[in-house]
């Protein structure tokens, strides 16, 4: 799932570069919109996939494997916040009410939850409260996956845990108060993987880098440990 700001502009041509970019990818992908998205835009380049509806808001479910996604768009035109309409929200009441005891993970542009990045939180998701209210009643949800803040952050949040991704390209600055600046930094790109482990373990996230400058050091091969592990090219401890 690629949660919010597939794109810098919304422009035609940017979707047209994303999709030369997922291409190469084996795994099924869904897209969301978020504040720097076209909705008109993404469903003209990205036509051929059918979970995306054809009008309206851009929210989806995808039914195929044992934990289900619920998909919601916070997106709003012109603004980099978002929301959660009374009308948004009722479609994600009747989803949940579908699969009460099947394990759900919901997917959403802007996180439910202030970050403690001033000028970020400004520009956060109206309806949040409403959101916790629909979750409280629904408890198989078990992520809240979310984009917009380019940093991995998680909290709990109306009884299940709500998450964000950091970002494929830059990194937010870690600045909490009294600091009331916005700044970016080239850490790694990263994205979450998270994995079902069954009812008995339950879903797992991590983060995963996405750099081939940090190798990995086999130490245990499976079978046992190495005793003399050879670093690989370009290791480098820290």
């Amino acid at each position: 799932m690629i949660t919010g700001d597939l794109v810098d502009r919304g422009e035609i041509g940017e979707y047209e570069r994303l999709r030369e970019l997922l291409a190469p990818l084996q795994m099924p992908v869904f897209l969301l919109p978020g504040n720097h998205d076209d909705r008109a835009n993404l469903r003209r380049v990205f036509a051929d996939h059918a979970y995306l509806p054809r009008d309206g808001f851009l929210q989806y479910t995808v039914d195929d494997w044992p934990v289900r996604l619920v998909v919601l768009d916070t997106h709003i035109p012109g603004a980099p916040g978002g929301r959660l309409c009374a009308e948004r929200l009722a479609w994600l009441e009747a989803r949940l009410a579908e699969e009460p005891q099947r394990p759900t993970v919901v997917a959403m542009h802007h996180p439910p939850f202030s970050s403690g990045l001033p000028l970020m939180d400004a520009l956060g998701l109206e309806g949040g409260d409403e959101l916790a209210a629909v979750l409280r009643r629904h408890s198989q949800v078990e992520r809240v996956v979310c984009g917009h803040l380019h940093r991995p952050i998680v909290r709990r949040f109306a009884g299940t845990v709500a998450c964000t991704c950091p970002s494929t390209t830059h990194q937010l600055a870690l600045d909490l108060p009294p600091a009331n600046r916005l700044a970016i930094v080239m850490e790694p790109p990263a994205c979450m993987l998270h994995l079902w482990l069954g009812s008995a373990g339950g879903l797992v996230t991590h983060v995963s880098l996405i750099a081939d400058e940090y190798p990995a050091l086999v130490v245990h091969d499976g079978q046992g440990w190495v005793r003399d592990p050879q670093p690989p090219p370009g290791f480098h401890p820290s």
